[in-house]
């Protein structure tokens, strides 16, 4: 399947999680955020959320600095 990730496709094996997305992205759990379809998943149903062809994922690091 076909998925978009912060704006650029990537393929996918069917029945990903987005916890093990996430996990592919960074390392850090620490600050990060994520949406699917422009709805925000809070952390502790990652590993439960299912993408599906076609979903649209924003994942989003915070970054600290001055």
């Amino acid at each position: 399947m076909t998925i978009s990730v912060n704006g650029e496709p990537r393929a996918l094996a069917s029945g990903t999680t987005l916890d093990a997305l996430v996990a592919t992205l960074t390392p850090s759990r620490s600050g990060v955020a994520a949406a699917v379809n422009e709805t925000v998943v809070p952390r502790g149903a990652w590993p439960t959320t299912t993408l599906g062809d076609g979903d649209r994922v924003e994942v989003l690091t915070a970054v600290q600095g001055g």
